[in-house]
């Protein structure tokens, strides 16, 4: 049996451990705080957040970790969860989607750890520490992609699978497009944050009339859970630079403008740049949502080939990825039922 730790922060990492725990066949425990998902098929335990207190001290422990604010009763009691949870299930695998914290209390308790790496500045202490225990450091992102990580510690070897959404088994299915003369665009703003604004949104309108818009916005907009059909169905998708977005774009196979987010360790922006530089994906990437020149933009990036993202999302990213938690599982198992010897003095 292995855990799989989801953070909670948006829908991505969600997300991503469905599609992947799809693909494995050992029992599988969620731990997070989210509260468990429809669909989850193995144990669920939900943990106390810890980020719940007005004023949190030390949280970053002197610069050396992330998020531990000193005598916050909900990480306490998140940490106690996670470490009966491992003295009772006895797991041999923990997969993390991400928290240098629980990775490390993990290994502290003698699990081995599989943690995924994100884009971005990673030469943070935390992160280094983290990253040099694991025993696997996984990215969602394309081998070819470039440099979309610092700070990986000497040794260590990230393994790239591609990037992988919720829809990659939906890829390539065959067109359903509305009738109508006006184009379309999806802005996807996400449920992890967003500077957008609804005077962004209106200014952009007001300078496309030949376009529909369709904004997703968790917070003022309109959200569906199953965005499948709008994306699949869009001449341009306006995102920000996460990377389930991105992989989900992606799946669709349309053009899209990137605008980054800010996030810690510049992970957006990192990934923007990577795209714009590159040149060899349909996306155009742009600093902020300016309220000018909008209709250049859409029709820049509508002449963009859309199938081009097959490079970045080929659809298969999620079975290569449970092939590896597959294989660690198979060699943690091995290791710990061989029988040990004893050497007498």
């Amino acid at each position: 049996m292995i855990g799989y730790y989801v953070h909670h922060h948006g829908r991505g990492h969600l997300h991503r451990a469905m599609v992947v725990t799809a693909q494995l066949s050992v029992t599988v425990t969620g731990l997070s705080s989210l509260p468990r998902p429809a669909g989850w098929d193995g144990p669920w335990i939900q943990l106390p957040r810890d980020d719940a207190g007005d004023a949190p001290t030390d949280p970053e422990a002197h610069g050396r970790l992330h998020w531990v604010p000193a005598h916050d009763p909900g990480l306490r009691g998140r940490m106690a969860t996670i470490g009966g949870w491992i003295e009772a299930a006895r797991p041999a695998l923990l997969m993390v989607d991400v928290s240098v914290e629980v990775l490390l209390l993990a290994r502290l308790h003698g699990i081995p750890v599989v943690t995924m790496v994100l884009p971005g500045d990673r030469r943070d202490a935390g992160h280094v520490l983290a990253h040099g225990v694991a025993d696997r450091v996984l990215a969602v992102w394309p081998p070819d992609a470039g440099e979309m990580v610092v700070g990986i510690p000497h040794g260590v070897d990230v393994h790239r699978v591609g990037a992988l959404s919720r829809f990659d088994t939906r890829i390539g299915e065959p067109l359903l497009r509305p009738s109508g003369p006006r184009r379309r665009v999806v802005v996807l703003a996400g449920a992890g944050g967003s500077n957008l604004t609804p005077r962004d949104v209106a200014e952009a309108r007001a300078q496309t009339p030949e376009w529909h818009w369709d904004i997703l916005d968790a917070r003022s907009g309109r959200w569906v859970e199953d965005p499948w059909p709008l994306l699949q169905n869009a001449d341009v998708i306006v995102t920000h630079g996460g990377q389930n977005a991105l992989a989900e774009v992606a799946a669709a196979r349309r053009p899209a403008i990137v605008i980054p987010q800010a996030r810690p360790h510049a992970e957006q922006v990192t990934t923007a740049r990577v795209l714009a530089r590159s040149g060899r994906w349909p996306a155009v990437a742009h600093a902020t949502f300016a309220s000018l020149e909008w209709a250049d933009r859409l029709s820049t990036a509508a002449a963009l080939p859309g199938e081009d993202w097959s490079g970045w999302n080929d659809g298969h990213a999620a079975e290569r990825l449970a092939v590896v938690l597959e294989h660690e599982l198979e060699r943690h198992t091995s290791r710990t039922s061989r029988p040990t010897s004893r050497v007498t003095r």
